[in-house]
């Protein structure tokens, strides 16, 4: 059992609000948190990242699961309230102020962590880009993150679907993207102007012959003219033409057709060429 009060009376004990500047909506529903925190699996005894927890809706789900988290928290006013969290739940809590994007994360964890937050909307991308470029096998176990589901969309995308692009392909050409849930704006305070998601993704193994800078590269020059066929798209890339032609796609489609594996193919062939 949770042996705190209220989050709403903890967050209007403290005097503390949203703040747009940051990207902070928060979340009060605490059957919804718990199963925002089932979305990993079992975390009983497990490590737990935790990005922007703000007032701790979802690091309080995260504790009563029994995870040892370790809160980033930018937002000073919101200490006070996650210091009572780490009274209530001796030993699981560690809680660091700072800012995520600046931060050594990997560098606080002898093993690998599952990563689950709700992120804040101005920093979500570029925290998953970072996530997802690491190397592989990644530090993270598993990352459980709330997304405008635009941007959740866009990571779990297939080709041919109108998100599809850049993000889709990063995330999914040595993981497992899926959308785990929506969540309706309503859910927050204050509400978004948009709908959420939250997406979990799994590591898989890295394709062999393959380098990110080299899929970075075709994925920035063919998406960069999405509305162009490859063999204008393509062309600032050295040898891209050729090795496209080596793995039999045609040079007249769009790089909104092309799957992830073909993305993926390509790459190899261009290092195999380069090799």
């Amino acid at each position: 059992m949770d042996p705190l009060p209220p989050l709403r009376e903890v967050i209007r004990r403290h005097g503390l609000s949203a703040s747009k500047a940051l990207g902070q909506n928060f979340l009060f529903d605490g059957q919804l948190l718990a199963r925002i925190a089932r979305v990993p699996g079992d975390l009983a005894g497990q490590e737990v990242l935790e990005v922007g927890p703000g007032p701790g809706g979802l690091t309080r789900a995260l504790l009563a699961a029994g995870a040892r988290v370790t809160a980033i928290e930018r937002d000073h006013r919101c200490i006070p309230a996650l210091e009572e969290l780490s009274a209530a739940y001796p030993g699981q809590l560690r809680l660091i102020e700072g800012d995520a994007l600046e931060i050594d994360a990997p560098a606080l964890f002898e093993g690998r962590p599952h990563i689950a937050s709700n992120l804040p909307y101005n920093v979500g991308t570029a925290l998953l880009i970072g996530w997802l470029s690491a190397g592989w096998e990644p530090w993270w176990q598993s990352l459980t993150l709330m997304f405008q589901k635009e941007v959740a969309d866009r990571i779990v995308a297939e080709a041919k679907d109108d998100a599809y692009g850049r993000l889709a392909v990063l995330a999914q050409w040595r993981s497992a993207a899926r959308i785990a849930m929506p969540v309706h704006r309503s859910a927050f305070t204050p509400p978004p102007k948009v709908m959420s998601a939250v997406v979990h993704i799994i590591p898989a193994a890295m394709p062999e012959g393959v380098k990110l800078a080299t899929l970075e590269r075709l994925t920035a020059a063919a998406f960069g003219q999405r509305r162009k066929m490859l063999r204008q798209s393509l062309k600032p890339v050295a040898g891209a033409l050729d090795a496209a032609e080596a793995v039999g796609i045609d040079p007249t489609r769009r790089a909104e057709t092309v799957r992830v594996a073909e993305f993926v193919a390509m790459a190899r062939a261009l290092d195999a060429a380069r090799a």
